[in-house]
C-alpha cells in the first residue's frame, strides 16, 4: 500500500539543509531519501540512488508520516557494554592503590580480580577510556620532603606575597644557583641510527646564581667559574635592591648554607629585603628551577661543545634572551601554579 505524504515547506527546508550538514551520515541518507520523495521519485528510484533497500525507504517514509522529520534525526546507536564495565568501581579502587607497571601486568591483575581474561588491546582501551588512566613517568619526591609542610607554606607564606606581587605592591624574586658542568647532556633526537656525543675532557663548570621575578620574569644574575658563596648572594641582593623601584621586596630561596648565614642576613636587613627560606627539599616551590630546566633543554641537550668557552657562551646567550626570544615560551612555563603532593600519589610498595 502506498504511503501518502504531504511535505510542508518548512520540512522541505529542514530536509534540504540536513542532508548535507547533519554530523551523522545515517541521518544524511534518511534526509536524502525524503528530499527525493518530495520531488515525487518512486521508491525503487530512491532506493537505488540512496543505496538502501525499498523496505528501508518505506520505513523512512512511514516514520516521517507518523512522527515528523525530527524522528528521522534520532539515532539509537547500539553500544555493547564490556563485562569489565561492571567491575569499574572495584578495579578503579585497586589500580589507584596498585598502579600496574605494564598492560601485561594489568591483564594479570584484572583476571585475578574478575576472572575475566581479555586481550592486550581490550585491557589497554578499558584502562584509557573507562578508568581514565595513561602511562605516566614516575616523579621523585625527596626523602625528607614534607608534603603537608609544603602545602601550608604555599598557602600561608608564599601565596599571600604572590598575590601582592600580582597586584603590583610587592616585588617577589625566586633565587637559586645552577651549576652547569661541561659534560654531555643526553636528550632525545629523531634519527635513523642511534647518535652519540663525544664527552669533552675536564670538569669545568659555569655557575649561575639567579633571581627571577615572579611576575615580570626579569632575570638578575651573578656568575663565575669557581664557586658560589655568601659573597655572591650578597652581590645578587645588591643588584636586586639597585633597581629603580620603591615597593617592598621579598626573596624566596632554599636552605643551602651560603644563603642562610649571618653575612646574607645582614645584607638583606641593610637593603630592606625580606628573605623567606622555603621548606627543606622543596624545589617544586622554587619558580627558578623551571628556568634552569628550560636552559638545559634549549641549549645543552644533545649538543656538542668542544670546549668550555662555547659551552659557557651558549648558556649566557640563552639567559640573556629570557625577555626577548624566549619570552613567549617562558610565559607559559613560569606560571604561578606550584606542584604539591597528595598521600595517594606516593607509592608505598
Amino acid at each position: 500500500m502506498a504511503i501518502l505524504l504531504k511535505f510542508t515547506q518548512d520540512d522541505i527546508n529542514i530536509v534540504n539543509y540536513e542532508r548535507y550538514n547533519h554530523p551523522i551520515p545515517l541521518v544524511q541518507r534518511r534526509m536524502e531519501a525524503l528530499w527525493l520523495k518530495s520531488h515525487n521519485l518512486r521508491n525503487t528510484q530512491i532506493a537505488e540512488l540512496v543505496d538502501v533497500s525499498e523496505n528501508t525507504v518505506r520505513k523512512y517514509l512511514k516514520l516521517y508520516r507518523d512522527e515528523g522529520v525530527d524522528a528521522l534525526k534520532f539515532v539509537n546507536f547500539h553500544r555493547p557494554q564490556s563485562e569489565l564495565c561492571t567491575n569499574i568501581s572495584s578495579l578503579e579502587t585497586y589500580f589507584k592503590e596498585h598502579p600496574p607497571t605494564s598492560i601485561k601486568r594489568a591483564q594479570h591483575d584484572i583476571e585475578e580480580l574478575t576472572l575475566l581474561k581479555r586481550s592486550h588491546t581490550q585491557v589497554r582501551k578499558f584502562m584509557i577510556n573507562s578508568l581514565s588512566m595513561k602511562c605516566r613517568k614516575i616523579g621523585m619526591l625527596p626523602a625528607k620532603a614534607d608534603p603537608k609542610e609544603q602545602a601550608e607554606y604555599l598557602k600561608d607564606k608564599l601565596q599571600p606575597r604572590l598575590d601582592e606581587a600580582k597586584a603590583g605592591i610587592r616585588d617577589v624574586f625566586f633565587v637559586d644557583a645552577a651549576h652547569f658542568v661541561l659534560s654531555p647532556f643526553l636528550g632525545y633526537l629523531w634519527s635513523v641510527v642511534k647518535m652519540y656525543i663525544k664527552a669533552p675532557s675536564g670538569r669545568q663548570r659555569f655557575n649561575v646564581l639567579g633571581a627571577l621575578n615572579a611576575v615580570t620574569h626579569e632575570l638578575i644574575t651573578v656568575t663565575n667559574d669557581t664557586y658560589i658563596t655568601a659573597t655572591e648572594v650578597c652581590s645578587l641582593l645588591e643588584k636586586i635592591a639597585a633597581r629603580p623601584f620603591t615597593i617592598p621586596i621579598t626573596v624566596f630561596l632554599d636552605n643551602v648554607r651560603y644563603q642562610k648565614c649571618e653575612l646574607v642576613f645582614n645584607a638583606a636587613k641593610r637593603l630592606n629585603i625580606e628573605l623567606c627560606h622555603l621548606p627543606t627539599y622543596s624545589p617544586n616551590l622554587n619558580l627558578i628551577e623551571r628556568l634552569w630546566r628550560f636552559v638545559k633543554k634549549d641549549c645543552l641537550y644533545s649538543v656538542y661543545y668542544p670546549s668550555f668557552a662555547p659551552f659557557k657562551k651558549a648558556i649566557e646567550n640563552c639567559l640573556s634572551q629570557t625577555q626577548t626570544k624566549h619570552k613567549s615560551e617562558l610565559k607559559s612555563l613560569l606560571t604561578l601554579r606550584f606542584q604539591t603532593f597528595d598521600k595517594t600519589q606516593l607509592l608505598t610498595f
